[in-house]
């Protein structure tokens, strides 16, 4: 009996934890012209509407706040300063975008 209970519970474990596999949050950004355009979305291929995409300073300072539209994404004015891009979506780790990072598309 207790062979079967050891059985089930690990088959449930094994059902349950392929169901319950996270997401995490993805974001890429390239320059167009005078702009910063970002695409952000989810491991599993979701995307990510109506999610703040942040625009800081290296000194930590809010340059810009914009709200990723229909097709997951944002654009802003490029800075006349070194900047990075934060996604955060609400889970453990948000995503960081430095502007050492970014390349024209």
């Amino acid at each position: 009996m207790q062979k079967q209970i050891a059985l089930f519970l690990f088959s449930s474990a094994a059902l349950f934890s392929t169901s319950a596999q996270a997401h995490f949050p993805l974001m890429s950004c390239w320059f167009a012209s005078d702009q910063v355009v970002c695409e952000a979305g989810y491991s599993d291929g979701s995307t990510a509407i109506d999610y703040d995409i942040n625009l800081y300073d290296y000194d930590d300072n809010l340059i810009a706040k914009e709200t990723t539209d229909k097709a997951s994404k944002v654009s802003f004015a490029k800075p006349d300063t070194d900047f990075y891009i934060v996604f955060d979506a609400g889970h453990e780790n948000p995503v960081e975008v430095d502007v050492v990072e970014i390349k024209e598309k």
